[in-house]
């Protein structure tokens, strides 16, 4: 069903009807991003979606701060439900996306995370993108608007659309593609944006290395791939894992990024300190990523 207008959040709903896209919202102590994220849902209209909400925070969960229920209670009066999960303890990034994933039935899964705002449209935009594209994955970059007047070239230089079908490719550190990932810094795909003159409504699909923050599966390939479940082979302190799962899902059926991207980044500071351990060079270096 689609969005419910104010003049009919009092009706009685039947929500009973299958979503097309499930957000899935990893949280932990961030009530206050927690709500502008699910702000940012709120204002999205096509396509019918759901909201899985998992927190591991150390005290109550980030959705009973006031602004985060108000956020949750609009959305659940424009018809759209949301599952509020308390997920402990923790055990890392990766099995933390990976119960996520095992709560999500869509045909498309939609992780992002509880510091980005996705302006009005996005969410319609990278659905349409990734039937369009018919790859395992898109997604919009956040951008920081605090650099928008902080312009770096050198860190723009390897953007290259995608000129045709988007297929399959392999990354890994010191090979092709890896040298992209400067491009999510700071605002960088702004100013890409705003190079590109794109009219309202205009996408543009482009190579990436991979994406964080707000990333669109099909989540069957997703799953056939091996979602998240290299879980068990990292300590729990970790980063990353977001990494892997992408570049396995890459292999198969390829990923792009969206441009212009629509999604914010709150530029809070991360709650995720411990980074000594890069998933990537557990996990593939050892070949221990579960094939399906």
């Amino acid at each position: 069903m689609g969005r419910r207008s104010s003049g009919q959040w009092a009706r009685p709903t039947d929500q009973r009807d299958g979503a097309a896209v499930d957000v899935l919202v990893p949280t932990c102590n961030r009530p206050a991003e927690l709500a502008v994220t699910l702000a940012g849902l709120a204002g999205q209209e096509d396509p019918a979606f759901a909201v899985v909400v998992s927190d591991q925070s150390a005290g109550q969960p980030a959705w009973e701060h006031p602004a985060a229920a108000a956020m949750v209670r609009v959305l659940e009066a424009q018809g759209r439900p949301v599952t509020l999960l308390r997920h402990l303890p923790r055990r890392g990034l990766a099995e933390h996306r990976q119960y996520l994933l095992e709560q999500s039935t869509a045909g498309q899964c939609l992780f992002l995370d509880d510091d980005v705002w996705l302006e009005p449209g996005a969410l319609d935009v990278l659905s349409r993108a990734l039937e369009e594209l018919g790859c395992g994955f898109v997604g919009m970059a956040p951008q920081g608007l605090s650099f928008l007047a902080d312009r770096r070239p050198d860190q723009t230089a390897p953007f290259e659309a995608w000129d045709g079908p988007v297929t399959p490719e392999r990354i890994r550190p010191e090979g092709p593609g890896f040298d992209r990932w400067p491009l999510h810094n700071a605002a960088n795909l702004s100013h890409l944006g705003a190079d590109l003159s794109l009219e309202p409504g205009e996408w543009v699909p482009y190579h990436v290395a991979w994406l964080g923050g707000c990333v669109l599966y099909r989540r069957q390939l997703l799953v056939d791939a091996g979602g998240f479940r290299f879980w068990s082979s990292l300590p729990a302190g970790h980063a990353g894992e977001d990494v892997v799962a992408q570049w396995q899902v890459m292999e198969r059926y390829g990923g792009a990024g969206i441009l212009p991207s629509g999604a914010v980044h709150l530029e809070s500071p991360t709650t995720v300190t411990d980074r000594r351990v890069e998933a990537y060079d557990v996990v593939l270096d050892r070949g221990s990523a579960q094939a399906p």
